[in-house]
């Protein structure tokens, strides 16, 4: 979930070339409501958005006892953002811009498997 629409395209690019199925979000809000059809094996959310947060959505996720792994992604992490993200035990942090192969082993790491298949999106 990340609100720069550039950057949704070439992440969601980046992981389909790996063998990864995606699905893209603008805001929490429709990925939050997307999950009444649709349980992601692995979330990536921006923590500094308009609206809701990432920190927003994993405290709704927690809220509501989806265990969905996270992996927070940012450009601008300062000490109180980082010690926040941090507290909502994210599976990764990562700070933007990050390698492709950086991107790749947070989302492993998430799904507790270093070549773990995702099981298929939901459309």
């Amino acid at each position: 979930m990340d609100d720069d629409s550039a950057l949704r395209t070439a992440l969601a690019r980046l992981l389909r070339l790996d063998g990864f199925k995606v699905v893209t979000y603008a805001t929490g809000e429709d990925f939050l409501a997307s999950l009444n059809s649709c349980t992601p094996a692995c979330a990536i959310l921006d923590l500094c958005m308009a609206g809701m947060s990432g920190l927003d959505v994993n405290a709704c996720l927690r809220a509501e006892n989806c265990s969905v792994p996270i992996v927070f992604m940012s450009g601008s992490i300062d000490d109180a953002l980082q010690r926040a993200a941090r507290a909502a035990r994210p599976a990764r942090l990562l700070r933007k811009p990050f390698s492709a192969n950086a991107l790749f082993g947070a989302i492993r790491t998430a799904l507790g498997a270093p070549n773990h298949d995702v099981d298929e999106p939901c459309d």
